[in-house]
């Protein structure tokens, strides 16, 4: 099947943060599905330049945008780039992240705004951006990529944590707000996905007794086939949810 023959032909997306693991292969996902896709990063451009042009090359339709997620000024400008360049707007993954490690007692409150700006203010402004786009292009999906950690806890991870938890309210604020809208808002929460720093084999970071029940690891593949579906037009149906991808690490 051609990428013009795709389930997501003639939609536009977004992916935050997408330079490399879970935001790359999300694009590529999307991509071959038929959709044209902004890859985004703040500071990696060779990077996000790399994805789009394999994307092309495979024969999708993408481009390559900088912009810092907790600037209104660059997420405007991501998003006008965006319709501008592909004609409308209906999907944006929230992926761009900071998973940065810090004793809580010593924690500079300017670290715990930068991490939770990039995670939390970073989703929001990009939302605020996308939705009247996705309004008049007649619905959309939000997918906010969470963390397991935002329900569980983590050592030394108060504000990713605090972060990745805020993205689950915010998700299903914007889950009712927006319905009526034909806008569904999901939440994809990985667990121990392959390569990750700060955790054993089997262990969710910062537990000691969260297993994975499946053992071993995730894979980004398999985070970016959940958002995939997620974005389909069989899962119209499914709205302000916590999908968990962590092998039953965590059992809601």
């Amino acid at each position: 099947m051609s990428t013009a023959e795709g389930p997501l032909a003639g939609k536009v997306a977004i992916v935050t943060g997408a330079a490399r693991r879970n935001g790359r292969d999300t694009a590529y996902a999307l991509a071959g599905a038929g959709a044209a896709v902004v890859v985004n990063t703040r500071a990696s451009m060779g990077e996000v330049e790399a994805v789009a042009a394999e994307i092309r090359a495979r024969g999708g339709r993408a481009i390559a945008v900088q912009a810092d997620v907790t600037s209104e000024a660059d997420v405007a400008r991501m998003v006008d780039r965006a319709v501008s360049e592909f004609g409308r707007l209906d999907i944006l993954v929230n992926n761009a992240a900071d998973r940065a490690i810090a004793p809580f007692t010593e924690m500079p409150l300017a670290e715990w705004r930068r991490v939770t700006g990039i995670i939390l203010d970073g989703a929001f402004l990009c939302a605020r951006a996308a939705i009247p786009h996705m309004i008049a292009a007649g619905g959309g999906r939000i997918i906010n990529m969470g963390g397991v950690t935002g329900h569980i806890g983590a050592h030394q991870r108060a504000h990713v944590s605090a972060a990745k938890a805020g993205l689950v309210g915010l998700t299903k604020a914007l889950a009712v707000e927006f319905g009526g809208n034909g806008i569904t808002v999901n939440c994809v929460v990985p667990g121990r996905i392959g390569g990750q720093r700060s955790a054993t084999a089997g262990e969710v970071p910062g537990s000691g007794s969260a297993r994975v029940l499946t053992g071993g690891e995730g894979t980004t593949e398999e985070v970016a086939a959940m958002i995939l579906q997620l974005c389909l037009p069989v899962s119209r149906f499914i709205t302000g949810q916590s999908i968990h991808i962590s092998g039953g690490a965590y059992l809601p």
